[in-house]
């Protein structure tokens, strides 16, 4: 009966740990980019009554016995989270961002300058950009992406695409992070022809993305670091769905500022829930995958933000059975007690 006593407790606790699951769910129905949660049960360790034994044929032996086992309950085996894409909202903000596929935009504080390259070393300049060694290419030597060490900077991964541009000319996220992609190729030349030299996007840099600079400005091309660098002044962005970024100046004319970097994860319940609304990659998130959006990433919707995948539902039916179970712990708690009273009271 004690043995009962302990099961209950413990599936009391388990459905405990579940419903803290679903409110937190249901806390954030409306936050940007949040992934549903689930609390997946188990049970617990078994005692053996009887231990199995093989049959013998030899003579005067009996045949097998199969195990008899108790267990003690049920626990929580693991919370695992659901990665499928929440639906759109519409902003009418042109730098508001989402992926409408599995990726994750890379975001994250200015990196520190080293020069450890070679391997998987990050080779980083003065201006935060991480040089990309031994990219992956097409047939045509095209850039298609690189499998990228993030563990090896303090970057991080996020969802949320509420981009803004900040006083230096930089685009930042809602919690001032900066967002990394690729420098737009201020030697481009449309009248010829296209090749991987003569693109408008340079792929051998990961960069925190910012606005060009005014042509009179002694900053040096590309955006350094200097004290003296000027962005030239926009009025409206676009943002296409491969990422890329044009902003428009006073005088209507066009600028390519770079392109929207992301990354495709090849165990996203390895990644670990960071400050927010940032992942940070885990020992089990498997390779991170650099690249561009396109089909297999998930296109980007400029004027959108992605809502949360949580299903209210889905999540009252949950709490309805959650409830019933503890309830269920706390009667068995209740009879067990009732037994032991009784054994108590035997004696008279």
């Amino acid at each position: 009966m004690v043995k009962s006593m302990n099961a209950a407790v413990a599936g009391l606790r388990t459905h405990q740990t579940r419903m803290d699951v679903i409110s937190n769910n249901i806390a954030n129905i409306n936050t940007w980019g949040y992934k549903a949660r689930m609390a997946n049960f188990q049970d617990s360790l078994y005692t053996n009554l009887v231990t199995s034994s093989a049959g013998s044929t030899t003579a005067g032996n009996t045949g097998g016995v199969n195990a008899s086992q108790i267990g003690y309950g049920s626990g929580v085996g693991s919370i695992s989270s659901n990665f499928t894409v929440g639906s759109g909202q519409y902003t009418g903000n042109s730098l508001d961002c989402m992926i409408n596929g599995p990726a994750f935009f890379i975001v994250g504080p200015f990196q520190r300058e080293t020069n450890n390259g070679g391997g998987n070393g990050l080779t980083v300049d003065g201006d935060g950009k991480i040089q990309l060694e031994d990219p992956d290419e097409d047939a045509d030597g095209n850039y298609t992406g690189k499998t990228f060490p993030i563990g090896e900077t303090s970057l991080t991964l996020s969802r949320v695409g509420i981009f803004t541009v900040d006083s230096n000319g930089y685009l930042v996220d809602a919690n001032g992070n900066y967002v990394y992609g690729y420098d737009a190729n201020p030697d481009y030349d449309e009248d010829q022809p296209a090749d991987p030299k003569n693109s408008p996007i340079l792929y051998d840099k990961l960069v925190p993305i910012r606005l060009p600079e005014q042509e009179d400005a002694g900053g040096g091309a590309g955006g350094g670091a200097a004290a003296d660098y000027e962005p030239i002044k926009m009025t409206t962005y676009t943002v296409g769905k491969d990422g890329t970024i044009v902003g428009v100046d006073r005088d209507k004319v066009p600028h390519v500022i770079g392109q929207l970097a992301v990354v495709l994860v090849q165990n996203p319940n390895g990644l670990e829930q960071d400050n927010g609304y940032l992942f940070a990659a885990g020992e089990n998130a498997g390779d991170i995958y650099l690249t561009t959006s396109n089909a297999a990433t998930g296109e980007i919707k400029s004027n959108y933000l992605e809502m949360s995948n949580v299903d209210l539902a889905y999540e009252i039916s949950l709490m309805i059975t959650g409830q019933r179970g503890y309830q269920a712990n706390t009667k068995m708690i209740t009879v067990t007690d009732q037994m032991l009273e009784e054994l108590v009271n035997m004696k008279r």
